[in-house]
């Protein structure tokens, strides 16, 4: 069984499959010391190398992945790295010992609220792949009046600079004065795409923030800046909604099989035991000295019962 080289390293944790493509593309991936294609596909027993690197590989059944919902803060950024020197989102997740986290999406800057980081490459890539239409629900307020006929114009759609795009739902939530909230709903999840949508109307974003993506929703008491794990039922209804097996179900089917395989090998060797003493021949054995008595002693009685002494 082979999988793409792409698919294998992103399951490991080592990065999203987009961004090992682009390591595979620029050379850095090797498989058995040769340069590694975007075609090739590996079975996990090769030799593979990332920057020189040996990269150990643990089978997918072996795995088990995490994700984590994130309350993201105004000021953060979602690189691992900032030349303006401000605080990235990976500072708050919690020290993994293998592979890295995978960010689901990002938020600009400005947003804050539900973002989710996994260990699994190729589940944040099918979320985050517009195949899947993964829900993403956001609170937004507004500036400015908005009138009917701006709200039919984002849920029929509007042209923006990468393509169409629309709301799948608006609904108004309250607000005072110049202020209005809605939530909106998308199945998409393109840069800005929420403030730019907007913006097309001729009012302002002021305030956004994301409240759901996919199956989870934002942790009522997770403080901006805070962690949670996911348990579970969570993780698995996640790999359903983007048609991907339960990882869970692929370890303990794993185990049941290492299990059952070594309780036959105990049955084996037991029965080669017992099949090994049943061929044995019978112990010989070994003669005991007759007792000696007064009456079988015969000549030898003097030797046997010494007289004693006067």
């Amino acid at each position: 069984m082979t999988e793409k080289l792409q698919k294998v390293l992103a399951r490991q944790g080592l990065g999203s499959r987009r961004e090992i493509e682009r390591w595979i593309s620029e050379g850095r991936v090797t498989i058995n010391e040769r340069v590694a294609d975007l075609g090739d596909r590996i079975s996990g027993a090769e030799r593979v190398r990332l920057d020189g690197k040996y990269l150990r590989l643990k089978p997918v059944q072996q795995v088990l992945p995490r994700v984590i919902a994130y309350h993201k803060d105004v000021g953060t950024v979602c690189s691992r790295s900032d030349p303006e020197g401000r605080r990235s989102v990976f500072e708050d997740f919690p020290r993994i010992r293998a592979g890295r986290w995978v960010l689901v999406g990002r938020l600009d800057i400005n947003t804050t609220g539900l973002l989710l980081a996994t260990t699994d490459g190729e589940l944040a890539n099918r979320l985050m792949h517009p195949k899947y239409e993964i829900k993403r629900e956001y609170a937004v307020r507004i500036y400015g009046d908005v009138t009917p006929q701006m709200l039919r114009n984002l849920l029929q759609g509007v042209q923006l600079e990468d393509g169409m795009a629309r709301f799948e739902s608006i609904t108004e939530v309250g607000g005072e004065g110049k202020n209005h909230w809605f939530t909106v709903i998308l199945h998409e999840g393109r840069n800005r795409e929420v403030r730019r949508l907007w913006e097309t109307q001729g009012v302002q974003v002021n305030r956004l923030s994301r409240n759901l993506f996919g199956s989870v929703r934002m942790p009522r008491r997770l403080k901006k800046g805070g962690c949670e794990e996911l348990e579970r039922a969570q993780i698995e209804e996640l790999y359903a909604s983007v048609k991907l097996a339960s990882p869970y179900e692929q370890v303990e089917e794993r185990t049941a099989v290492r299990s059952q395989a070594k309780i036959n090998r105990l049955l084996s060797k037991n029965a080669v035991i017992k099949k090994a003493r049943s061929k044995k021949p019978p112990a010989k054995q070994t003669q005991t000295k007759k007792s000696v008595t007064k009456k079988t002693a015969g000549k030898n009685a003097k030797s046997v019962w010494p007289k004693k002494r006067a």
